[in-house]
């Protein structure tokens, strides 16, 4: 871990134990190996070229497959992922740890809880004729806020992109989900949030991203169905997650531009998402994800 995350070893802690609670359930998830003092995490000082500073140092098991970023995104394996990632947090929820408060990040930027806290960079979008969408969403997120108690909480990976979900090839000439990774992002949140960052990132890897939302939300509801509020905010909240990955990766490049290659292929094409889901609007698209939702759901 970094030496900032390095600093919070019971949020450390609460994610290993997650990872291996997952696995014990069924879903591919990496374990931390014990050291030979029998812990599964230890405290190193370390010079990584800045100093010595102090590091939580763990060995996790090796998963294998490739990325789904590397694997063609057929609708069937968007159900899969839409899925797994329902019956993910249902498990999540099913933990007991004497750390789970930590998971009560009110400030985390990346919370999709926390949407509002993107005013403090909406700067670096100065110039950008998306500045003005973007803040028109965030806007528009205050009208959510109230509803908040008809979305069902539980605590959710918050990071179910394309680069944490391993894939290997099936019996049937396409590909089943072999691992799920990094933790970091684990939060107290809602069932529909999750739904919505899957969604988000993986239309940032298809080349039509509205044809992802009816699969992935099949996949879903087949373990978790919606109820009528998470129904009509899950487009507002596909396009804050949208909101966070220009606003927040663009800062994170003007701070640490040695990470430019790395951060713009966790925002790759984003911008253009957020740009065609606004034009289309709520209507359209809602009509071709519950359209094509049913019409799966119907087929399975």
């Amino acid at each position: 871990m970094n030496s900032e995350d390095s600093k919070n070893s019971n949020l450390i802690e609460m994610q290993t134990y997650a990872m291996s609670f997952l696995q014990q359930n069924g879903l591919p998830a990496q374990t931390a190996l014990p050291t030979s003092s029998g812990q599964l995490t230890s405290l190193e000082e370390i010079d990584c070229g800045y100093g010595c500073q102090k590091y939580l140092v763990r060995l996790l098991t090796y998963l294998p497959g490739i990325t789904i970023s590397k694997a063609p995104l057929t609708p069937q394996l968007l159900y899969e992922t839409g899925k797994t990632a329902a019956r993910m947090d249902q498990i999540l929820q099913k933990m007991e740890h004497p750390h789970l408060e930590v998971l009560q990040r009110e400030n985390f930027t990346w919370s999709l809880s926390n949407i509002p806290l993107l005013r403090e960079y909406i700067h670096v979008l100065d110039g950008d004729p998306l500045q003005e969408v973007v803040n028109s969403i965030i806007h528009q997120f205050t009208a959510v806020v109230p509803k908040c108690s008809n979305f069902r909480k539980c605590i959710i990976h918050g990071d179910f992109n394309d680069l944490n979900i391993l894939v290997q090839p099936d019996d049937s000439n396409g590909y089943r989900i072999s691992g799920i990774l990094d933790f970091g992002d684990m939060n107290s949140g809602y069932y529909i949030c999750e739904l919505a960052i899957t969604i988000t990132h993986m239309m940032t890897e298809h080349p039509n991203p509205i044809e992802v939302g009816g699969p992935i939300l099949a996949g879903w509801e087949s373990v978790l169905p919606l109820n009528e509020v998470e129904k009509d905010c899950l487009y507002l909240l596909v396009l804050c997650r949208l909101c966070q990955l220009l606003v927040l990766t663009r800062n994170s490049m003007m701070s640490y531009p040695e990470n430019e290659e790395y951060l713009m292929n966790v925002s790759k094409g984003g911008d253009k998402t957020l740009q065609q889901l606004w034009e289309l609007g709520k209507v359209q698209v809602e009509r071709v994800w519950f359209k094509s939702a049913a019409q799966y759901n119907g087929g399975k």
